[in-house]
């Protein structure tokens, strides 16, 4: 598999505006944008289960693991990248928080996907929560505590992260930048 694609996730808990982010992230640098597995999964079959997440995760892999390929095959040299709006820890993170377990095959291959991003986004819960059937923790209490476990999945792990807050503007800028950055050191 190509190592010179650099992997950059747009990650935090629900409802903080990933998915707009990497859209925009991807259009901006015109980069592929690898999208959520798992709500498309969802919004084809309305639930999801202990079972259903080592499958969810497989799949997300495989389509990231595409998409480099294709980006390592097709791209000049300041474009080897890609955006991903979710990555393996997100779905182990959220097994672990709605089943109060996880396959321990996701457990493993987490701990070891999780070191191919170059850089993670860190999204902040400082949004408003949009209200969809898909979601959990519509509750400050609740999204700030899940903020909590998100960053602290980064940070026990030593993982590159930036943190994007603000208002939607702002958050844009600063992903931007933190965008810019790994691809400068990496020129």
């Amino acid at each position: 598999m190509p190592t010179d694609v650099k992997r950059i996730a747009v990650y935090g808990t629900e409802s903080t505006g990933k998915t707009q982010l990497a859209e925009m992230l991807a259009r901006c640098f015109g980069v592929p944008c690898v999208p959520e597995y798992a709500r498309e999964f969802w919004d084809q079959q309305g639930v999801i289960t202990l079972e259903d997440m080592l499958p969810i995760a497989r799949e997300q892999w495989r389509r990231e693991d595409e998409a480099v390929q294709r980006q390592a095959a097709e791209s000049a040299a300041e474009r080897r990248f890609v955006i991903c709006d979710t990555d393996a820890l997100t779905t182990m993170l959220w097994s672990d928080l709605l089943y109060g377990t996880c396959p321990e095959e996701l457990r493993r291959v987490v701990e070891r996907r999780c070191r191919n991003y170059a850089l993670y986004l860190l999204l902040d819960a400082d949004v408003p929560f949009a209200p969809d059937p898909a979601r959990c923790f519509p509750d400050p209490a609740d999204r700030a505590k899940a903020a909590r476990v998100w960053r602290g999945a980064l940070e026990r792990r030593q993982l590159p992260f930036v943190d994007i807050r603000g208002t939607w503007a702002e958050r844009e800028q600063a992903a931007i930048a933190a965008v810019e950055q790994v691809l400068a050191r990496t020129v």
